[in-house]
């Protein structure tokens, strides 16, 4: 029996933003879920930014910021969300189609970009839950590769299920047309869990704490060095102002776009 055809939902033009249309969806687990959109021949970002998505709401479009999770060169424009059942606009996001429309911001914006960070040799990206979204983009881009000689993803969240793109990392992009080689020989993925049974149940700051982090095949010191060592921060907020402090009282320097550091946080997204 054939699924039954539904009309794509469509939004008024709004000069404000633009109207695109979503390519693709999907759902990791029951609040979790990825999706694309086209990429309007104009809209020009750096890998790591964020950007505002939202949908008609009579009045005014409902509008959220949102880290890109593809890369600067992309052809579509890939995003992570959360489900929340009363959300007043991911309740709605979560039930969209291939072929609906979405709102897209003119102005992609954010310090979670290489810009932001001074040179040094090894590139840490610690994040929770969704956190994971700008350094999707990030580890997809060939600069980054560039720029580090070694780049690290640390992703934390509760549940086994909630490790959106678990399999693409641990392969270590292996089937990326563009990052597949650097990713093989400097690109490493530390997934861990808080409260389901997994390799690894460590939360991020016992991973430093007890040197986890640093393990082979990783190289260099065994602890994060500001004389090598560049890190971004995206989560929750109280991960955020705990390693924020952590790194600067080993003497990291909070970096921005018109004065790189030694790390950086999306104060966008900090409260």
């Amino acid at each position: 029996m054939n699924a039954p055809v539904t009309t794509p939902r469509l939004i008024p033009d709004n000069a404000a933003f633009h109207s695109v249309e979503v390519k693709w969806v999907r759902h990791w687990n029951e609040h979790l879920f990825s999706f694309a959109i086209e990429r309007p021949a104009s809209f020009r970002f750096r890998s790591g930014e964020f950007v505002m998505i939202g949908l008609d709401d009579g009045a005014k479009p409902l509008m959220r910021a949102y880290s890109i999770a593809s890369p600067a060169y992309a052809e579509e424009l890939e995003f992570l969300s959360i489900k929340v059942e009363d959300g007043p606009l991911t309740s709605r996001l979560q039930k969209i189609q291939p072929g609906d429309q979405l709102y897209l911001g003119r102005k992609p914006v954010g310090t979670l970009v290489c810009d932001a960070l001074l040179p040094g040799s090894r590139l840490f990206l610690l994040s929770t839950g969704t956190g994971l979204a700008p350094f999707l983009s990030l580890i997809r881009d060939p600069d980054v590769y560039e720029r580090f000689s070694q780049v690290v993803v640390v992703h934390s969240v509760r549940r086994v299920s909630d490790l959106a793109y678990h399999d693409e990392m641990t392969a270590q992009l292996a089937d990326d047309p563009l990052v597949a080689d650097e990713a093989a020989a400097q690109f490493h993925y530390i997934p861990t869990v808080t409260r389901e049974p997994f390799r690894n149940g460590k939360r991020i700051d016992g991973l430093i704490e007890d040197g986890t982090l640093f393990e082979a095949p990783l190289t260099g010191p065994k602890k994060l060095d500001p004389a090598t060592d560049r890190v971004m921060l995206c989560g929750s907020n109280a991960m955020i102002h705990d390693f924020a402090k952590m790194l600067e009282a080993e003497g990291f320097k909070e970096g921005s776009n018109a004065h790189p550091g030694d790390f950086v946080i999306e104060r966008a997204f900090v409260g």
